[in-house]
């Protein structure tokens, strides 16, 4: 078990650490271009980038404490460090969405005029070709891995694609075409977007904290998946979460009150034997109850 955790891990680590490196190499970039061309646009962006780094480096802590196993003060592990890091990157998407909004509202007051728009959409352009690259990279460990943190960071990324977008056609407008008020415009405009993107985000993440049970399909084919066994009578109690990357579900199960302590201990190490190989990466909870037993003050229908 132990061997196979450890790619996943790996995976979500490697990609943490081309998100900041991604982020750093386009802050540089953004911050020169942001510099000469007085652009709010390229401004946001650089503002956006500079989150990411930060972001990154929060996704990067988060699956890495995410990875460490169980021990006597966390018995369930660290998964949720997943959670808290996407969390985090939430509330840093925000403040940078609001003093955005903030900046392009005074350089819409103010009058001011961009420059240097050559530098800026080719930036602009590097930005797109790196920030591209990274999705894929992180799609392609997303679907290996399903981290949520990773997940998080992938959703803020794809903002910046549409983000450096529009920066190549606010430059384009205000710079070359003289449509003065284009460059703050185009500046709310993101705002609005990464507020929108914080906002998607922050579902998973909550849904972890929450202990927000499956899907009901996921849900339905565990069940059917633990009704195969032939000394089993029923099910009911289930409970399912996950955190991290990995899943955690508990269950009563009704068995013959004329089995023995050892027999129902036997059935249902077989049954937790083949509800692992079918739902890898999961910690799974029995609780054996004689067929009929039922309380109706505490317990749910499945």
């Amino acid at each position: 078990m132990e061997r196979r955790a450890a790619l996943p891990v790996t995976l979500n680590v490697r990609a943490a650490l081309a998100s900041v490196s991604v982020a750093l190499i386009l802050a540089i970039l953004k911050g020169h271009a942001a510099w000469i061309s007085g652009s709010v646009a390229m401004l946001g962006s650089l503002a956006d980038t500079v989150l990411d780094i930060v972001a990154s480096l929060a996704t990067l802590y988060g699956v890495r404490l995410a990875a460490r196993p169980a021990d006597r003060k966390h018995r369930f592990g660290h998964g949720k460090a997943e959670a808290i890091a996407a969390v985090f990157q939430v509330v840093l998407i925000s403040m940078s969405a609001f003093g955005l909004i903030i900046r392009a509202i005074e350089q819409w007051f103010d009058g001011a005029e961009t420059g240097a728009a050559h530098e800026g959409i080719a930036v602009s352009a590097l930005s797109l070709i790196l920030t591209g690259g990274l999705l894929l990279y992180q799609r392609r460990i997303i679907a290996q891995t399903g981290s949520i943190a990773i997940r998080t960071d992938n959703v803020h990324y794809q903002s910046d694609l549409l983000l450096n977008g529009a920066v190549i056609v606010a430059l384009v407008l205000d710079g070359f075409l003289g449509l003065r008020g284009a460059d703050p415009l185009f500046g709310i405009a993101i705002a609005l977007w990464l507020a929108w993107g914080a906002w998607r985000a922050s579902g998973d993440a909550i849904d972890q904290l929450m202990d927000k049970e499956w899907p009901e399909e996921k849900r339905q084919a565990f069940l059917r998946a633990a009704s195969r066994h032939p000394e089993l009578d029923g099910i009911h109690e289930l409970r399912t979460r996950t955190s991290g990357d990995r899943d955690f579900v508990q269950f009563h199960i009704w068995v013959d009150p004329a089995m023995t302590i050892g027999e129902a201990h036997r059935a249902m190490d077989e049954l937790e034997a083949r509800l692992m190989a079918e739902f890898p990466d999961t910690e799974i909870l029995i609780h054996p109850e004689p067929t009929g037993q039922f309380d109706p003050t505490t317990e749910m229908t499945a």
